[in-house]
């Protein structure tokens, strides 16, 4: 049963099956200092949140809840693999 539905996964984008899918884009964008509750909770059960994640941190998405998490939490976890990336490189170099 999974392995059939990770070919229908293959089959269509991703956002074809996002919670999110005829939501009122609204909620993931609240104002500034409004809550991202309800957001998230729209992406807790998501099957493709991880793509959503991928694909906002991959794209610079500033703006907004992707992957049940707002701009503040991408921005930490860009920095995140930065020092990551740049620390692995550190220990190439030293190696």
């Amino acid at each position: 049963m999974a392995l059939q539905m990770i070919d229908k996964l293959e089959d269509k984008p991703w956002q074809d099956y996002a919670n999110c899918l005829g939501v009122d884009p609204d909620l993931f964008f609240p104002e500034r200092g409004a809550s991202t509750r309800e957001a998230k909770e729209v992406c807790r059960g998501c099957v493709v949140r991880e793509d959503c994640l991928e694909y906002a941190l991959d794209n610079g998405e500033k703006f907004g809840i992707w992957g049940g998490m707002s701009e503040r939490e991408r921005r930490r976890i860009r920095r995140q693999r930065a020092q990551a990336r740049a620390a692995e490189q550190q220990s190439t170099v030293t190696a």
